[in-house]
């Protein structure tokens, strides 16, 4: 199990305290500092189930630089939605649970995580 997070983010934060009060064993990616490649965040939004657009923060001064609420949300765009989360990883929502049966949750509430730790 992976969990990617910002240290700075209070849910972030919420995730790994109930890691650790359940024993789980996991690994730590400070995706800030250990930035996706687009292999991977194609890879994570599998995992998902998700569309790039999906896990976009689009409240962030990245994203509303780059214009991004007004880009297209079709297969069409996918990529440059995968580009600018790579090239702008802040804009990812967080905290992402890659879980042991290759699915993964963002787990922003407890319940996520726990369904994260029962897969």
């Amino acid at each position: 199990m992976e969990i990617w997070i910002n240290p700075a983010c209070s849910k972030c934060r919420s995730a790994l305290t109930l890691l650790d009060a359940e024993g789980a064993d996991y690994t730590v990616r400070r995706y800030l500092e250990d930035v996706p490649s687009p292999d991977e965040i194609r890879a994570v939004l599998g995992r998902l189930g998700l569309e790039p657009w999906d896990i976009t923060r689009t409240q962030e001064a990245d994203a509303k630089e780059l214009g991004i609420k007004e880009w297209p949300r079709d297969a069409d765009a996918r990529e440059r939605w995968i580009t600018a989360l790579a090239e702008h990883p802040k804009l990812i929502q967080r905290p992402i649970i890659t879980a042991e049966d290759g699915t993964a949750v963002v787990a922003r509430t407890d319940e996520a995580v726990r369904e994260a730790l029962g897969r």
